[in-house]
C-alpha cells in the first residue's frame, strides 16, 4: 500500500523483514543483524522509503491502544540530509490518522532531538543509554481518536 508519493520518492508499507538490512547498516552496524529486530516486529506498521526501486529508508510504528511508538527509524547515509526522513515522518503522521491514536512517542538519539522537535515532539525524560548511545524519550499529543 502506497502511503505517499512525490516525483522522486515513494513511501509504502513493507514487510518487517525488509527493514532489517537498513536498520542494521545505519543504526547498529557493529552488532549482529539480529540485534536490529524488534520482539513484536510482526505486529508493527513498517514504512519503506523508495527512490525508484531502491529502499533508502525505513521506520516502524507499533500501536498499543491509543499510543503509537516509532522504532528503528533509519535512512541510508548516502541519502541523509535530503528531506527523506521528514517525508517519512509526515507520512507516518498522515497514516496514524486512520487509527484511534492520541499519543506518538519514541526513544530518540540525543543527536536527533532537534529533528523531532520540528515535528512538535518534546523531550519527556532524562538521558539514558542503549549500548553506549545517549537517548531521551520524546513524544507529542495527536488529535484524540481522530480517524478519516
Amino acid at each position: 500500500m502506497t502511503v505517499y508519493t512525490s516525483s522522486t520518492l515513494c513511501i509504502r508499507l513493507i514487510d518487517w523483514q525488509d527493514t532489517i538490512a537498513i536498520r542494521h547498516q545505519v543504526l547498529w552496524p557493529h552488532k549482529a543483524p539480529a540485534f536490529s529486530k524488534v520482539d513484536n516486529d510482526e505486529q508493527g506498521l513498517h514504512f519503506g522509503a523508495f527512490i525508484g526501486e531502491t529502499l533508502v529508508g525505513v521506520a516502524s510504528v507499533f500501536i498499543e491502544g491509543h499510543r503509537a511508538r516509532l522504532r528503528k527509524y533509519a535512512t541510508l547515509s548516502d541519502f541523509q540530509g535530503q528531506g527523506i526522513g521528514s517525508q517519512v515522518l509526515n507520512a507516518i503522521f498522515a497514516e496514524l490518522k486512520r487509527y484511534p491514536v492520541s499519543y506518538f512517542w519514541c526513544d530518540a538519539r540525543e543527536s536527533a532531538i532537534g529533528f523531532y522537535q520540528r515535528f512538535g515532539m518534546q523531550v519527556e525524560s532524562e538521558r539514558f543509554y542503549k549500548s553506549a548511545v545517549a537517548y531521551v524519550k520524546m513524544g507529542c499529543a495527536l488529535p484524540d481518536g481522530q480517524t478519516n
